[in-house]
């Protein structure tokens, strides 16, 4: 007899197989409540398998037979990524096959697509072109519980979408444990959400595994919450005696601590955004060179949006011998992303939020203390696969201070994207509109003055055609759409398509290692015009696709991020492909010139002021003033703004500008891609929002 090759008869496991997850049990009263009533909610742990399995159980119940698609969303782009990823690796398909991912500006999937992960903004997108989503059988909202902008209008436009098809849709919510009533409330409608005497109470609709149809007063037919209890561990939690002064360095301490005096298991720790994962990740490494040879080693590993798909996937790999990984996290590690391993939780209370100002218009992103269930979210994360430690850089009394939740994304951010989208869905009456919670009546007429100033809504709060339905098309937001969409009549667009993919980017394209910000900043030089930010960026991706994609040198000779170059020039290709959809041309032979320092005429005209004043035309919004003493007012004039150190106009002379965006770090709020323009073009464009007084 042949030897028996253990090798070839044993696959290497690369994750728990999918029969030890809580959610196993569970599987046939799952799919009977799918199957029985058109909204199931889920409730369950981070980690109980819910937005791995629940797709493919159902794509095994034949809930893709006639070429439907089962859609999986989620409130952020790197979950939809991570998840696809973790299960076309269980289906043993490549990704893009039976299971696929879409998000903004990157399409994972192939007319064999069966599960569908992708982020709510993208399925409300698809709502534009395809209103009752009639290709999918079966939609999850997961995560609903973060309540992100996009999540809540989704909600709403599927509670709209169900009365159109009761029968061959399903909707499942999976959520934490507090707001499950809520949704199922939500979805239950108002005319009867008063149950009839004979009713079950609420505790009564949560299926503990019954059989059999429940009468819950609702004439049995809405839906049902289920609770798949997560296998949680017991994790310790520990406070601060006293406040710390610095969070990032008090996390960076508390790493090395654990390191040296705690037992086998990596830890994740949680900040508020790139610059300080950025900082603490390079702490850690340099601190890290001084560990003797022999004593274990320490492996930074940074987590947040703007990571490459394969930078996200190292996370999950199992660290090397002798060696504990740290992973220095966004609250995208609270709820949307499991990653096995975990022990220590280093919580240091803070998360970004956006909070946007109805009076100045201005959104800004602020680091703010996180509320008690979000708290326990991070906690939760230590006690996974054993007992684990929570470590909270907070006081005990701090915690009793917290709120009890994070307030909705919907009551405190610019809702010109959200109320754009609803009225290209043919939702015309904003008030109308059935939200799970309504947001605040400032915010909406905010947002209605702004598209009204943007031409993309008319006298009476209708889409302008072909205007508005066109803003509400392309995949940016109100404010570069109107630019966008501006662009040829200035006879810029090929330049603007460039600018609108820079700014998409969400990151620095320039980057240094340890000290070499001074020839960083040289090679910035290079590039840099006058005018500012906007006109800077369009150099340097005209210099990088005629030199540099030949290769990475060019990047790493120039300072520049190569990734994310690369990744500019495909948003410019998606962005370009809407253009000539709406018979838009564009007109590619100006963009061979690379440098654009030297003034470009066309037509007799600037090139060069041309690309401004189409700026102006859409950014007109975001206008500054410059005060004496170097700072910058909104127009409102209550709000000081700083340029941000990464821009051209930090330490720059300029009377007025526009910029791209705004963020709060500490005591200052910072504006970015700044670019200089005439007083007198803001009159000009944007008659409706400006007078001179």
């Amino acid at each position: 007899m042949a030897d028996f090759d253990l090798s070839a008869n044993f696959i290497p496991s690369l994750h728990k197989p999918a029969s030890l997850l809580p959610i196993a049990r569970h599987r046939q009263n799952l799919l009977y409540l799918i199957e029985t009533f058109p909204v199931t909610i889920v409730v369950g742990q981070t980690g109980s398998g819910k937005t791995t399995q629940i797709p493919q159980y159902l794509e095994q119940a034949g809930w893709c037979s006639d070429g439907k698609v089962i859609a999986v969303t989620q409130p952020r782009r790197v979950a939809a990524t991570t998840v696809a990823v973790r299960v076309a690796e269980e289906v043993g398909c490549e990704v893009g096959k039976e299971v696929g991912y879409s998000i903004r500006f990157e399409d994972v999937t192939s007319a064999a697509t069966r599960i569908k992960f992708l982020t709510d903004g993208l399925l409300l997108r698809e709502a534009l072109v395809d209103p009752l989503l009639s290709r999918y059988s079966v939609i999850m909202v997961d995560e609903a519980h973060e309540r992100s902008l996009s999540t809540d209008v989704l909600l709403g436009v599927l509670k709209k979408i169900l009365k159109r098809r009761p029968n061959d849709l399903r909707i499942i919510i999976s959520s934490a444990t507090l707001q499950a009533e809520d949704f199922l409330r939500f979805f239950m409608g108002d005319e009867d959400s008063q149950p009839k005497s004979n009713a079950l109470s609420l505790d009564e609709l949560i299926s503990q595994g019954s059989s059999g149809p429940i009468d819950d007063g609702f004439g049995g037919k809405t839906g049902r919450i289920i609770s798949l209890e997560g296998r949680m561990y017991p994790v310790d939690v520990l406070y601060l005696e006293s406040p710390a002064e610095n969070y990032v360095d008090k996390a960076v301490q508390t790493v090395f601590d654990i390191h040296t005096k705690e037992p086998d298991g990596d830890i994740l720790v949680f900040l508020t955004g790139r610059e300080e994962i950025d900082t603490a990740v390079q702490a850690i490494s340099e601190r890290a060179a001084n560990l003797h040879p022999r004593a274990q080693q320490i492996m930074p590993l940074p987590l947040y949006a703007g990571l490459s798909t394969e930078q996200q996937m190292y996370i999950f790999e199992e660290a090397p011998e002798n060696t504990r990984k740290v992973i220095f996290s966004t609250n995208i590690a609270e709820a949307s992303i499991t990653i096995d391993g975990i022990l220590y939780v280093v919580d240091t209370g803070f998360v970004k939020l956006r909070a946007y100002n109805p009076l100045t218009g201005i959104e800004t992103l602020t680091a703010t203390p996180i509320s008690k269930a979000s708290a326990t979210q991070r906690a939760g994360r230590a006690g996974r696969t054993k007992p684990g430690k929570c470590f909270r850089l907070y006081t005990e009394a701090s915690y009793q201070a917290l709120s009890e939740a994070t307030i909705p994304e919907i009551q405190r951010s610019n809702l010109a994207p959200v109320i754009l989208q609803l009225k290209a869905l043919g939702i015309d009456n904003i008030a109308r509109f059935d939200f799970i919670t309504s947001p605040p009546a400032e915010l909406v007429i905010r947002a209605l003055e702004l598209l009204y100033s943007l031409g993309a809504l008319d006298d009476y709060a209708k889409l302008t055609k072909p205007l508005g339905t066109r803003m509400a098309e392309l995949a940016v937001e109100p404010m570069m759409a109107k630019t966008l969409l501006s662009a040829p009549s200035f006879g810029c667009l090929s330049e603007i398509l460039t600018i609108a993919a820079m700014t998409s980017l969400g990151g620095n394209v320039f980057f240094h290692h340890d000290g070499e910000k001074k020839k960083m900043e040289t090679a910035r030089r290079k590039f840099a015009v006058e005018e500012g930010d906007h006109i800077t960026l369009l150099n340097v991706y005209q210099a990088f696709i005629t030199k540099g994609q030949k290769g990475s040198k060019f990047c790493h000779d120039n300072f520049l991020n190569f990734k994310a170059m690369t990744r500019a020039v495909s948003i410019r290709a998606q962005l370009k492909r809407y253009l000539e959809r709406f018979g838009l041309s564009v007109d590619e032979t100006l963009s061979s010139n690379p440098n654009l320092q030297k003034p470009l005429t066309v037509g007799g005209k600037d090139k060069g002021e041309q690309i401004r004043r189409c700026l102006t035309s859409g950014f007109f919004a975001h206008a500054a003033k410059m005060q004496p003493d170097g700072t910058f007012r909104n127009v409102a004039g209550g709000t000081v703004l700083h340029a941000h150190p990464s821009s051209l106009m930090f330490n720059r002379k300029a009377d007025w500008v526009i910029f791209h965006e705004v963020m709060e770090t500490g005591t200052k709020t910072f504006i970015r891609d700044v670019t200089k323009i005439e007083k007198r073009w803001l009159v000009e464009y944007a008659p409706d929002f400006y007078k001179i007084s």
